[in-house]
């Protein structure tokens, strides 16, 4: 599957929202992060542990789904201003898991990244948002006891970034809508809001990559990220 993705000057409803969703919504969120800190402080009752708990949960995901609508909305506003570079992709890789690396613990999921040395002509700061939204879907859709493989390929003058997990796949009919805005499959596994793949479609089509999807139902899926080889310099 070849992502193709046109970006769109953002308009100024775009503009609003995203002021309002990077400052008037994180304070009140912030506020509630204080207030549960403090509250965990205190000597609790196994009920109101689980209580706290369950609030923090809570904070964790609505700051999740936040920051998703501000990926989107700056990549809207980004879009035709990324110039490429020649960027090393091993670094973003482990930027990816890195920062998935509470989720695939708290999950029981193992992330494994292989090392590599290829260079590509790309963006790093939508290429990182790329991997981090492909590294996550990956473990959100993966059983415990799961695996996720991160690594490289090259291919003639190409590298191929691929996401390879052990996870509850995708069927064939799946796959044409499952990079639309809003799409979850299987609402009981993730409570995002359905537009981590709608994000990484459109920075693919903005960077002039290619991104493959390959899955068999309860075996696994690979999401592979093709981009041009940066020339090497003498």
């Amino acid at each position: 599957m070849t992502a193709k993705a046109k970006p769109h000057k953002p308009s100024e409803f775009e503009s609003v929202l995203l002021a309002i969703a990077g400052h008037d919504l994180r304070q009140p969120l912030q506020v509630i992060q204080n207030v549960h800190d403090i509250l965990c402080r205190g000597l609790r009752t196994a009920s109101e542990l689980r209580l706290l708990q369950y609030g923090q949960s809570a904070v964790e995901r609505l700051r999740d789904q936040l920051d998703e609508l501000l990926a989107a909305l700056r990549l809207c506003e980004s879009g035709k201003r990324v110039k490429l570079t020649s960027v090393r992709v091993e670094p973003l890789l482990q930027q990816a898991t890195y920062a998935n690396k509470v989720a695939a613990l708290t999950k029981g999921v193992s992330v494994r990244t292989v090392p590599t040395c290829a260079t590509i002509e790309s963006d790093a700061l939508l290429l990182g948002t790329v991997l981090r939204n492909l590294v996550s879907n990956a473990i959100k859709y993966t059983l415990p006891g799961g695996r996720v493989l991160v690594g490289c390929r090259h291919t003639d003058q190409r590298i191929r970034i691929d996401v390879y997990d052990t996870g509850i796949g995708i069927t064939g009919d799946q796959i044409p809508r499952m990079f639309e805005a809003f799409t979850r499959f299987d609402p009981a596994r993730c409570d995002g809001l359905g537009i981590g793949l709608f994000i990484v479609r459109q920075a693919i089509g903005i960077l002039g990559h290619r991104i493959d999807v390959a899955s068999t139902p309860c075996r696994g899926s690979r999401f592979s990220i093709l981009a041009n080889q940066a020339e090497r310099s003498e």
